[in-house]
């Protein structure tokens, strides 16, 4: 039997790697600019860390983790997720202690066991920033900013920003015991996995896309109506920081989140371009989720992208690095002259190919097409006797006669006329 990839782990191939670079490349860019520096955690944790954060009666913990137990009969988990890694770290290493205030980004892949679907696979990759230690709302617009900054700048337009509030442990009560009311009376329509989060989450039932919830949910009670003064305040002035910075958004009043640490400010980039997969990147507010984990009571807000999703919006771009120069021989001594040309260019900056195998001058052509190379550049006998040669561009056959060096070629490559 052929061995292949575990179902929902993909393989990511050359032609798109450049794709998933150029994002990660601009997204590091973005986040450095506003201040963020990169903090790389482990792919596997205690899985206590994740049921004490994403919450025991979330889809996450109760369906999708991969948890198992090791060698040394401890309970470990694959993250699920990016914060609650990056949050136990900060408090491991007590990085409060060098100030409250943190900034912090991660890049790498993430692991539910979800049924495969387009751009939504079992091993995913995330790109996502968190700030801790600030109460004020300008820190909820500045990370607002930053996304849409982010996808501004990668070329796409599409995703849209959508805001919520989530309240505050003080205010959701009254709010959730308003949702079950309003629930209670149409349970009939609910889906299974609904009719348990009326016990366990309310919430969730509102981000359900079976047809029967979506229409039992019309006109359900809005979080924002039940919002305590601080939390309307706070929401008040996020949007306002928004405004400020002609930052476009859209109320979505019924936005959750599925995670159980979020409050207050809750955010989504959405898009019809997935289909249903409209979320391609989402975070929100957890002020609580620091002392939560058992470090101190400081705030924090951030956001996590797929990057699965966001490669797929970039559609059909071309983000494979090509070849600056083909070197072609005729053979012979001249293999080791375009080979130590070849070196030397390699070493100045210049991306270089050459024949291996001592094909024909007419299959080396090809494959310099094949290749997309700018320049190419035939040497022989004649171009290593005079040390000259004819450098030609592929793009409309312009051939330009140069010193057949290291400074020669990289002058011509680098600046064409």
């Amino acid at each position: 039997m052929a061995l292949t990839a575990v179902k929902g782990f993909n393989d990511i191939l050359p032609d798109e790697s450049g794709r998933w670079q150029y994002i990660e490349q601009t997204a590091r860019r973005i986040f450095e600019r506003n201040g963020f520096g990169e903090i790389r955690v482990p792919v596997m944790e205690k899985t206590e860390l994740f049921c004490r954060s994403i919450g025991d009666a979330t889809d996450i913990v109760e369906k999708e983790m991969y948890t198992f137990t090791d060698k040394g009969e401890n309970s470990v988990t694959l993250r699920p997720e990016g914060t609650a890694g990056v949050m136990r770290a900060f408090i491991e290493h007590k990085l409060y202690a060098q100030d409250p205030i943190a900034k912090l980004y991660y890049l790498g892949p993430m692991f539910r066991y979800e049924r495969p679907q387009k751009g939504r696979y079992r091993q995913f990759h995330q790109i996502g920033a968190e700030i801790t230690g600030v109460h004020d709302p300008l820190a909820d617009a500045q990370v607002l900013n930053m996304l849409t900054a982010f996808f501004r700048e990668i070329g796409l337009t599409e995703p849209a920003l959508q805001i919520n509030s989530l309240g505050c442990p003080e205010c959701r009560p009254a709010y959730r015991t308003a949702l079950q009311s309003f629930l209670e009376e149409r349970m009939g329509q609910l889906c299974d996995d609904c009719k348990r989060r009326f016990v366990t989450n309310p919430l969730r039932t509102l981000d359900c896309k079976v047809p029967g919830c979506i229409e039992a949910t019309v006109g359900a009670p809005s979080m924002l109506d039940y919002l305590c003064s601080g939390c309307n305040d706070h929401f008040s002035s996020v949007r306002r920081y928004l405004d400020l910075s002609s930052t476009p958004y859209s109320i979505n009043s019924r936005m959750v989140r599925g995670l159980d640490y979020y409050t207050r400010t809750t955010f989504e980039m959405v898009t019809g371009m997935l289909g249903s997969q409209s979320a391609v990147a989402a975070g929100g507010r957890y002020d609580g989720l620091i002392s939560q984990l058992g470090g101190p009571a400081i705030p924090g807000i951030g956001f996590a992208m797929g990057l699965e999703r966001i490669a797929l919006l970039l559609g059909s771009q071309e983000f494979v690095t090509l070849p600056d120069l083909f070197i072609a021989t005729m053979g012979g001594a001249d293999r080791d002259v375009a080979f130590c040309l070849m070196e030397g260019l390699l070493k100045s900056g210049v991306r270089v190919e050459m024949d291996y195998e001592g094909k024909s001058l007419k299959s080396q052509m090809r494959r310099a097409d094949k290749l997309k190379a700018r320049y190419c550049v035939v040497i022989g006998e004649n171009e290593v006797s005079s040390g000259r040669a004819a450098v030609k561009r592929m793009a409309d056959g312009l051939q330009t006669d140069t010193a057949l060096t290291v400074a020669g070629i990289q002058l011509l490559v680098n600046n064409p006329q």
